[in-house]
């Protein structure tokens, strides 16, 4: 168990420190391990919220249950995305001036308290609000608990773990549409009560994970930046008590600090805009090319299903846990080629192959080649690559911008590329569902597809090779002053 660090600061001025490269040389252990157990179930809970929500929605429209329309169903929905955009904002910032732990239990506990207030609510205006502060919760997750691991893990490490962490949401979008077929068709429940027990369960799943956290302390890092030298050292010390060293003879790297406070929002646009405008564009690029990919074929693949090869509503469900297969393992798979061949390479070529794959599935579906399975299997096999080149965009946005802005950095870049391809993805794909014609459905996967080469483009060109280095070295802290 690692100690809980006293808020004990070093006087002003420069300072020498060998804590980063000390964090980058360890190998795995114990404290790595238990860091992914208490952090990294994030993702598996998001993965179970987004797909159980979207399987509850005929039971939400019963009248034994809230009796919603369609149109609130979908209201309910976007108001979890805005939640995700807003909280990511809010509590990225946050994470960036009070430090990352405490907002992991002030995230994850909105996240619970919300989810189960969800399956207590009496009508659509409470569930809505609802709906919005579980997203908030979520959203800050992803800012705050990115940034954490890109900053405890060894560099050469941090690609494959981080892909491997994003990709988890998978394992939850499986569970979530086993969850429910349990809460709904088991006959245990009934539609009446099996809508709210499924919120309810995993709002208690949320408050199972927390007690873990106490056991994360804060990022040696972050408090390296508020001048807490001393008790980023302690945190260090413990986890190297229970870790190995890499065969590295040669004494840990030093760096000389001079920290000048919190960074405010118009100085963030100034680091983000002028020092790394180049980045910018990479970071902007892939999280809208993803996004739109994404949210257009996850949020739509129940209807291309069901329109255009029959199949029962009551079955959708189990087409997904292929799909959830393809999606977990590309991250876990691909991630530590990430480490070995390099960012560039691997970004480039993920995207790319997602984007010529998802045209040629297009092109495949539009003839009328594919059976409902084959259908599945084409998905499953371009999103192995999708999810893959989808985690290394959060991977870049965390690693690419300097400690002292990484999780505004970090909300800022899933919020925007969130809320274009979020919301134009489903959109654009559901209007040409409704269109009737494989044709015009095959405009979608074009077009998906063009993002996704149009980013493997820019990541060639721009993409930063940061395998195996310190993120200071990948993005210098603004307050350092020396490289020993």
């Amino acid at each position: 168990m690692t100690p809980r660090p006293r808020a004990a600061r070093d006087p002003d001025g420069p300072f020498r420190t060998d804590v980063p490269a000390r964090l980058d040389r360890l190998r795995w252990s114990r404290f790595h391990a238990t860091l992914i157990a208490a952090l990294g179930t994030s993702w598996i809970i998001d993965g179970l919220e987004v797909t159980l929500v979207g399987s509850l929605a005929s039971a939400l429209m019963l009248p034994t249950a809230l009796g919603l329309t369609a149109g609130e169903v979908g209201a309910t929905a976007s108001a979890y995305v805005a939640g995700a955009v807003i909280g990511a904002i809010i509590f990225g910032g946050l994470a960036d001036r009070y430090g990352r732990r405490r907002l992991f239990f002030v995230t994850l506990g909105v996240y619970a308290v919300a989810t189960i207030a969800s399956g207590l609510a009496p009508n659509f205006a409470v569930f809505l609000a609802m709906r919005f502060l579980t997203g908030a919760g979520i959203g800050g997750e992803y800012a705050a608990i990115n940034s954490a691991i890109q900053e405890f893990m060894p560099a050469h490490l941090r690609g494959r773990i981080d892909l491997a962490v994003n990709g988890s949401f998978w394992i939850g979008a499986a569970g979530g549409a086993l969850a429910a077929v349990f809460f709904l068709d088991s006959g245990l429940f009934g539609p009446t009560w099996g809508w709210r027990a499924a919120f309810i369960v995993g709002g208690l799943l949320a408050f199972v994970i927390l007690p873990l956290r106490r056991f994360i302390p804060e990022s040696p890092r972050w408090l390296l930046m508020r001048r807490r030298r001393e008790d980023a050292i302690r945190v260090v010390e413990a986890i190297e008590a229970g870790a190995r060293h890499a065969p590295d003879s040669s004494p840990p790297q030093t760096i000389v600090l001079d920290p000048r406070g919190h960074v405010g929002w118009l100085e963030l646009a100034g680091v983000l805009f002028r020092r790394y405008p180049r980045r910018v564009v990479l970071g902007l690029s892939l999280m809208s090319a993803q996004a739109f990919l994404y949210n257009a074929i996850f949020f739509t693949y129940a209807l291309v299903l069901t329109r255009f090869y029959g199949v029962s509503e009551s079955l959708v469900g189990l087409f997904l846990l292929p799909f959830a297969a393809g999606n977990f393992l590309g991250p876990l798979l691909l991630g530590p080629w990430f480490d070995r061949i390099g960012r560039r390479v691997m970004i480039t070529a993920t995207y790319a192959l997602s984007g010529v794959l998802i045209i040629g599935t297009g092109l495949l579906f539009s003839a009328g080649a594919l059976t409902a399975q084959t259908q599945t299997l084409a998905w499953s096999v371009v999103f192995f690559f999708a999810s893959a080149a989808a985690s290394s965009a959060y991977l870049t946005a965390g690693e690419s911008f300097p400690l002292e802005v990484r999780a505004r950095a970090i909300a800022w870049f899933y919020a925007i590329g969130t809320g274009l391809g979020g919301i134009a993805g489903p959109l654009v794909f559901g209007n040409l569902i409704a269109a009737g014609a494989r044709s015009d459905v095959f405009v979608g996967y074009a077009l998906g597809g063009a993002l996704m080469l149009a980013a493997a483009v820019v990541a060639f060109f721009l993409a930063v090779d940061a395998e195996g280095r310190s993120l200071e070295a990948v993005a210098a802290p603004l307050a350092l002053r020396e490289i020993a």
